[in-house]
Order: structure tokens, then sequence, then C-alpha cells
């Protein structure tokens, strides 16, 4: 295989490094951000996982009325759970977020968690399918292990549309 020199975040328990163990990458900032475990799956590699992402809502042009709502339906149940409680209803769990590409998405989806301190876990829906047809449900409950792992935590599937595409007929 290659070899690659990265550096390490500071975030990272280096006391599980070891030869040979597997590690989260960002490729962004080619750094190590986390250490996978050996009861991790290799399905988890299709995730980018990233501690409160840089990303603000200042870096966001144009999307005043979106960013107010997802302030509403993502920032605000993270931050402030209470006032669900006080009021006796369930705050909401996710949101879908859609448009073309190039929209803001993903910066929005970014700038939520950045905002919240949550893990950003990002996984593109086409890449799923492509490479692990039929792991599927195995993949989905390995995110959300992560996820709970690293709460709070902002889940992002990317391209969803591709993962409830019509199954593969044999014919």
């Amino acid at each position: 295989g290659s070899e690659h020199y990265v550096s390490i975040l500071s975030f990272v328990d280096k006391d599980l490094l070891e030869p040979g163990c597997s590690v989260l990458l960002n490729h962004k900032v080619h750094a190590v951000n986390g250490v996978l475990m050996d009861d991790t799956d290799p399905l988890v590699t299709v995730m980018k996982v990233e501690k409160a992402p840089q990303e603000t809502y200042a870096d966001i042009g144009g999307l005043d009325a979106q960013i107010q709502e997802i302030k509403e339906s993502v920032e605000l149940p993270l931050t402030h759970p209470e006032y669900y409680e006080e009021m006796g209803i369930k705050p909401p769990k996710g949101v879908i977020l859609y448009g073309p590409p190039g929209t803001g998405k993903t910066l929005l989806a970014k700038a939520v968690a950045n905002q919240t301190s949550a893990t950003f876990l990002r996984v593109v829906g086409s890449e799923l399918i492509q490479k692990y047809l039929g792991d599927g449900p195995k993949l989905v409950r390995e995110l959300f292990r992560v996820a709970e792992e690293h709460a709070p935590s902002i889940v992002f599937i990317d391209e969803i549309d591709a993962i409830g595409t019509k199954r593969y007929d044999s014919n």
C-alpha cells in the first residue's frame, strides 16, 4: 500500500494510535481526526467526520430565510431542548434540505454544526450504492452508531435520492 505522512488533530486520543490501526482521515486538511476501533465496520470509511466544522452562518450569502429556518428546526432543539419539554412536545430530529447542486445545502449544515459544536458526519448516497450495494442497512446502523459515539452530531446524507432508487432486477 501507499504511505502518507499526515498530522493528527488535537482532539484525537493518541494512546489509541498504533501501527496498523485504522483511522479517520480528513482529506481536506490531510489530518487524522479519529481512530476506528476494531469493532468499527470498514464500511464507515465512506463517512467524512468533522468535529465542529469551521464554516459559519456568516459564510453563507443570500439564504437568510433558510438560515432562520435551520436555526429554529435544528439549532434550537440541540441547544435548548428544555423549551420543547416545557411545551410538552418532542423536538424535531431531522430536516431535509433539497435543491440543485451548489445552492448552499452542505454549507448550511456545516454552519449549524459549527454553531452547536456538533460533529458533522457526511455520507454521499451515490457512493454508498456504488461501493456497497446490498450493505445499505448495515452501513446506516454503523453511521448512526458513530453519530451517537460523537454526539451531539449532525448527519448529512448528500445525494440521498440515490439510496431510495429502485433495486436492481436479476432479469
